[in-house]
């Protein structure tokens, strides 16, 4: 038997209500990973045109709306780079860009340099394995728990644990790095 669409996914009444809820994490998910507030506006805005589309894979019994949100923007954002690195960079930067009024710009930069810790610790987990780091990123940046970060990426809980656990040993010089809940 499907599933039920949850009713963010059918009430537009609903949809404004979850988007309002959410918009804000969504956005510092972003900018904690990228430096252009152009892009983060587009890939804040293409999450929630996600979400539409895939509301139908959400279940509540199995993690916070959050978590689920995280999932999506780690897939939007893999998709990202993956589109960039198949296009160069002087393309990227003319075509395919909304235009942000002055006051955007500078609400994003805001955001964004508010992250630029985040973004130093991102810099600094490059040199661990992509699972390891994926489970830290989730734990430790975007606070989830280690069961709901095996949740978003598909794993048992045991499994993110022991990522966290090798992630965290081997970063623990690094600043900033060691302050996530792992519950």
């Amino acid at each position: 038997m499907p599933r039920k669409r949850p009713e963010f996914a059918t009430d537009p009444v609903a949809f404004e209500a979850f988007y309002r809820r959410h918009v804000e994490a969504v956005t510092r998910f972003f900018a904690r990973r990228v430096d252009d507030p152009h892009t983060v506006a587009d890939l804040v805005a293409e999450v929630f045109v996600a979400v539409l589309d895939s509301a139908h894979t959400y279940r509540s019994d199995l993690g916070t709306e959050l978590g689920w949100l995280y999932g999506v923007a780690r897939n939007t954002l893999s998709a990202e780079r993956r589109r960039v690195f198949r296009q160069s960079r002087l393309a990227d930067r003319v075509g395919g860009q909304r235009l942000l009024d002055a006051d955007d710009v500078a609400r994003l930069e805001e955001r964004i340099d508010a992250e630029s810790d985040a973004r130093r610790v991102f810099e600094a987990l490059a040199g661990l394995p992509d699972g390891e780091r994926a489970v830290l990123e989730l734990v430790v940046v975007d606070q989830l728990t280690a069961a709901e970060a095996a949740r978003v990426l598909g794993i048992r809980q045991g499994t993110a644990r022991v990522r966290l656990h090798r992630a965290r040993q081997a970063l623990q010089a690094v600043p900033f790095v060691m302050g996530g809940t792992t519950g």
